[in-house]
């Protein structure tokens, strides 16, 4: 009978301590995937998150220097990239690149007069092909990608590179007199200034 008791208290500690653990990893999960919940709690540039973009694939996006608007590139109603700038409250998105080709690597001028970004629009009208994502993630070093700077809303775009290859990824200096951009102009992929 002490036998019977022993086990019937051992067995009543052991799903006591497993329901604890599964109430206590339920609430967790529902913590770390709760849209308005941050894993690290004193994070403070994060307190206020909201959703600025919705459908399509939202990506790389950059403050312009008085932190007034953000360019970004976007796919949505473009079967390609594009490129946009908008509110930093995600209202006034209006786009910015041809809508040609495929854009890439947005980025402004600290005058907040010009952007920069890269696009294969010269190349074509079309998207390139996509490349094969089955063995993981591929960024696509297009041949036909080149940079441009372009007034802030998009009009009188100027090709800055004129070197068979890929040029992209462009940013630019404080100072606004210097970009460097990633380039295989040599037969591998470095970054130039």
């Amino acid at each position: 009978m002490k036998t019977k008791i022993t086990a019937l208290f051992i067995l009543c500690l052991l799903t006591s301590a497993f329901l604890w653990n599964f109430n206590d990893l339920s609430a967790l999960k529902g913590e770390m995937h709760s849209a308005d919940t941050l894993i690290y709690p004193q994070e403070k540039h994060f307190k206020n998150m909201q959703m600025l973009t919705n459908g399509g694939e939202n990506a790389e996006a950059y403050f312009s220097f008085d932190g007034s608007k953000i360019i970004f590139q976007a796919t949505g109603e473009y079967e390609c990239d594009q490129i946009f700038i908008m509110n930093p409250d995600g209202s006034g998105k209006h786009l910015v690149s041809t809508g040609k080709g495929r854009t890439t690597c947005s980025y402004f001028y600290p005058d907040g007069k010009s952007i920069l970004y890269a696009s294969t629009h010269l190349g074509g009208d079309m998207c390139p092909q996509k490349p094969d994502h089955s063995k993981g993630y591929v960024w696509a070093l297009y041949s036909d990608y080149d940079i441009f700077k372009a007034d802030l809303d998009g009009s009188n775009p100027v090709k800055l590179t004129d070197v068979k290859g890929y040029d992209a990824e462009a940013t630019v200096s404080p100072k606004g007199d210097k970009i460097i951009f990633t380039s295989t102009r040599n037969g591998d992929i470095d970054l130039y200034s």
